[in-house]
C-alpha cells in the first residue's frame, strides 16, 4: 500500500456524536410537540421555538464541535421538564 502523496488531503475519521445528538433532538421534538396535552398553545409555541434554537445550534456545532451536539437533547429535556413544571406551579396548568 502506498503512502499518500504530498498535497493530498488525508481523510479524518467521522465522529458519530453529531448523529447521536440529532437523533436525540428528533426524539425531543415529539416530546415538545405533544406538550399540548399539558400546556396551553402559546407555551407549546415557546417550547418549539426553544427546540428550534437548539436544533440550529446543533447544525452550527456539527463540524467544529461534534461532541457538544450530544448535550443538546439533554438540555432540551431539562428545559422542557423545568418549564412545564414551572408553568404548572405558577399558572396552574393541568391535564
Amino acid at each position: 500500500m502506498s503512502e499518500p502523496r504530498r498535497g493530498q488531503p488525508v481523510a479524518q475519521a467521522i465522529s458519530p456524536w453529531p448523529f447521536v445528538g440529532m437523533a436525540g433532538m428528533a426524539c425531543t421534538f415529539f416530546l415538545n410537540a405533544a406538550s399540548g396535552l399539558l400546556v396551553p398553545g402559546w407555551a407549546v409555541a415557546v417550547l418549539l421555538a426553544i427546540w428550534a434554537v437548539l436544533l440550529l445550534l446543533g447544525f452550527r456545532w456539527w463540524t467544529p464541535h461534534p461532541s457538544r451536539v450530544v448535550v443538546l437533547p439533554v438540555v432540551s429535556v431539562v428545559l422542557w421538564f423545568g418549564l412545564v413544571n414551572l408553568g404548572a406551579a405558577l399558572f396552574h396548568w393541568s391535564a
